[in-house]
């Protein structure tokens, strides 16, 4: 019982779970959300490079200037906003302590915070870390669509106490892409009651129909740039995810509630790798679409083997992720819940995926889904895709 009050609701993450579990039985694991390949060979060169040049001290604490204005640039060139490097950027290890940083440094204890479901794990951790009360608005199978009006009805309910929104664009574990007037709607909600949007898009980059359905950073739509938190990281986009350099945009007054806490949490991240990370914002843009073009076409070769053994979902839109309905491959193998279903597919045809009842505060909502990550070798998804067929159809 030595655990702190807070997080004894949170047990162990359910990816580590999944994982402890896939090892244990020896199954393909498609349930982290993690490449099994390595990344691009200009960057990890860039890295050790960075070592050899005697880059392995301490970064000054929001960021190495040679990444910081790295970002600037690339966000500025696809958001349309100027951002000043030496007071908007902060550099951070992984976007996952960029979110801690920006809700322990920007919330007070009792200070509510509006969050959709389902959520990556890591949110509803860091917001109990940080005091907050959390309001849940809840995207509902099978198009997960983000509405206004409930989003609008969810922050009347706090009665003036709600201070912050975060907002998951392409959504993790949906695989959603919202729309311009999805966006639109969040802007208006938070500049009607004064709520600051903190953004996670570390999925930014995977996009599968650009044409049809881009991605909007929040920050760039009227009135929204003087209160957005954008958070990102190298980690998905170059297949560096053990990196963990990631990063905050801000204004100047919300960069400095991310500062105030990110000083205390790891001061500065790994020099050598954000000398790298610099190196990697400048890959060409032959570089991001093959990798979005690579990708989409590991979601439609794991998509159909999904389908044949009788999964009901919608083409992720962006992320790397299918999220699944289960209901009749779980009426076949005899099984009622998310669980159950995917501790019987490790056990029966040796393939792990993630139960995302543990992504809802209200468990129901994910008992009858579940979550496949295709970000693999095509042999290892091939694999998979060999063992899935033993569920017959």
């Amino acid at each position: 019982m030595a655990v702190a009050r807070r997080l004894i609701p949170f047990g162990t993450s359910v990816f580590a779970e999944m994982t402890r579990l896939a090892e244990r039985h020896g199954a393909i694991n498609l349930a982290q959300g993690f490449p099994d390949f390595d990344g691009p060979e200009h960057v990890k060169r860039a890295a050790i490079g960075a070592i050899e040049s005697g880059h392995s001290q301490y970064a000054p604490m929001p960021g190495l200037p040679v990444l910081t204005r790295a970002i600037a640039s690339d966000f500025q060139g696809r958001a349309g906003i100027a951002v000043d490097p030496s007071t908007q950027v902060t550099i951070t290890a992984g976007c996952t302590e960029a979110i801690a940083a920006a809700l322990l440094g920007l919330l007070e204890p009792g200070d509510e915070v509006i969050l959709l479901e389902p959520f990556y794990d890591s949110y509803r951790a860091c917001l109990a870390m940080s005091g907050a009360v959390v309001r849940f608005v809840t995207l509902r199978a099978p198009g997960f669509v983000l509405n206004e009006a409930d989003l609008d009805r969810t922050v009347r309910d706090s009665r003036g106490k709600a201070r912050a929104l975060i907002l998951n664009t392409p959504h993790n574990p949906t695989g959603r892409v919202f729309t311009k007037a999805e966006m639109e709607g969040v802007a208006r909600v938070c500049l009607k009651h004064g709520l600051i949007a903190i953004t996670d898009e570390v999925y930014e980059r995977l996009i599968y129909e650009p044409a049809q359905r881009p991605h909007i950073h929040l920050a760039s739509l009227p009135g929204m740039a003087d209160r957005t938190i954008t958070l990102s990281s190298l980690g998905k986009t170059f297949s560096l995810t053990g990196w963990k350099i990631g990063w905050s945009i801000a204004p100047p007054d919300l960069t400095n509630a991310v500062r105030a806490a990110h000083q205390f949490l790891t001061f500065a991240v790994s020099t050598p790798m954000q000398h790298a990370a610099a190196t990697a914002l400048a890959s060409p843009p032959s570089y991001f679409q093959a990798l979005a073009n690579d990708y989409r076409r590991k979601r439609d070769l794991l998509g159909a083997a999904l389908r044949e053994a009788g999964f009901a979902f919608r083409d992720p839109e962006g992320s790397y992720f299918i999220y699944a309905d289960h209901t009749t491959v779980s009426r076949r193998l005899g099984v009622e819940d998310d669980v159950s279903l995917c501790k019987a597919l490790i056990e029966r045809c040796g393939v792990a995926a993630i139960p995302p009842s543990a992504f809802y505060e209200n468990k129901a909502e994910g008992r009858r889904l579940v979550r496949f990550a295709f970000c693999k070798r095509d042999e290892t998804l091939r694999a998979a895709i060999e063992r899935l067929s033993r569920l017959g159809s």
